[in-house]
């Protein structure tokens, strides 16, 4: 079927069906860890931490891996992204006495390396498979590839809490393990060599992008994305475990609901914003966006009914957060050069995993002082400068 395609949707389908394959293991594996280690008496900020290398080599490895995707091809920055990741699973089928909190650590950065090579290479893929004059098709294959994406991390948080009430920890790990390793090896066969190697080799020092559109694009997404992860990541999961009473069972499907949700929205967000995509509109969303965690906290504090508040607040910012998240994805696209792509393309998502890991960070020790309230109100003040950063963009020259 795949050969009477054209080869741009036939690279399209093989580079989105393995980043589709990733992310399951991904929202899978981190579900996981929350939830055990939860179990075993972690507290919110201790199960924040065992995040805290996998979203600074995130960090490390967008401004890094978008120059090795340049010099090297973007085939071989997701195979690296795919065998990492299976690694890192390996790393946690050791007996239970070992599972240490320095040893997990070393797995989630692994995991972490691996997710944002995974995840550089696949949207700098899609800017090499549409001429430049079709912004309409940009859009919408940055929106399929990236609001799929997340429906299928979201099913990955329903998998990893079933998988963990059915299987265990390491029964769980063991069978993503077998699942990514057959995906890896359709993918070193079938995937296409040397895309997106830029025609002149880039130098180390054009890691940091000189562009001012590129610039304000990435403190706007690192912004956004702290907002989301300082209240959702860890706040909200242990929150509706401990004063809920919530099992993993219902956590990992509520979250799993949500983000299945929001992947939805993702892709069909054309459709929501089909007046147009711009500097104007992108601030507008953003704007609205900011006023939905604020509204959820006076909820919370005015003592709103609690899961009928956080389900409604959560399901609307879910929506707008969609929109927001696509409208800068394919933003970051257009703007970036045809020729290096992945170097705009890893900077940009070197801010977006810095925002994570700022946002996870708090999320777990502003929980542990003032409440998920607090957390909420940070997530607006959040979106408030993303907001302002993002009315600062220039007109996009074609």
């Amino acid at each position: 079927m795949l050969a009477k395609l054209s080869p741009a949707i036939r690279q399209y389908l093989l580079v989105t069906g393995n980043y589709w394959a990733f992310t399951l293991t991904d929202g899978a594996l981190r579900m996981l860890v929350v939830l055990h280690f939860y179990q075993l008496g972690y507290n919110a900020l201790e199960v924040a931490m065992l995040f805290v290398f996998y979203e600074f080599f995130g960090v490390v490895t967008n401004l890094v891996g978008g120059y090795l995707g340049a010099r090297f091809g973007l085939n071989r920055t997701m195979n690296i992204g795919l065998g990492l990741q299976i690694l890192a699973l390996v790393m946690l089928l050791v007996p239970a006495a070992w599972l240490t909190v320095a040893w997990v650590m070393v797995a989630q950065a692994i995991s972490g390396i691996a997710k944002d090579l995974n995840k550089m290479s696949a949207k700098s893929t899609i800017k090499l498979l549409v001429p430049d004059q079709q912004q309409g098709q940009l859009y919408r294959w940055v929106a399929i590839l990236t609001g799929s994406k997340n429906t299928l991390k979201g099913v990955g948080f329903f998998l990893g809490g079933l998988l963990l009430t059915l299987l265990g920890f390491q029964g769980a790990v063991l069978a993503m393990a077998l699942m990514l390793l057959a995906v890896w090896m359709g993918s070193l066969v079938f995937l296409k060599k040397d895309a997106g190697k830029a025609k002149a080799k880039p130098k180390f020092n054009e890691l940091f992008s000189k562009s001012s559109a590129i610039n304000r694009l990435s403190l706007a997404r690192f912004f956004l994305f702290g907002a989301r992860d300082v209240w959702f990541v860890v706040a909200l999961p242990v929150f509706l475990a401990s004063q809920l009473g919530w099992s993993s069972w219902q956590v990992g499907s509520f979250l799993a609901l949500w983000v299945i949700g929001y992947g939805f929205v993702q892709g069909i967000a054309p459709k929501l914003t089909a007046s147009g995509v711009g500097r104007q509109q992108a601030a507008g969303w953003n704007l609205v966006l900011a006023l939905s965690p604020l509204l959820l906290a006076i909820a919370l504090w005015q003592q709103a009914p609690v899961a009928a508040s956080i389900m409604i607040g959560l399901g609307i910012f879910g929506v707008l957060f969609a929109v927001n998240s696509s409208l800068h994805s394919y933003l970051i696209v257009a703007y970036s050069r045809a020729d290096g792509v992945s170097l705009d393309v890893g900077f940009y998502y070197m801010a977006n995993a810095g925002g994570r890991l700022l946002g996870t960070v708090l999320s777990g020790w502003v929980y542990l002082q003032w409440g998920l309230e607090a957390c909420l109100v940070i997530s607006a003040v959040m979106l408030a400068l993303s907001t302002l950063t993002i009315r600062t963009l220039p007109q996009r020259e074609q």
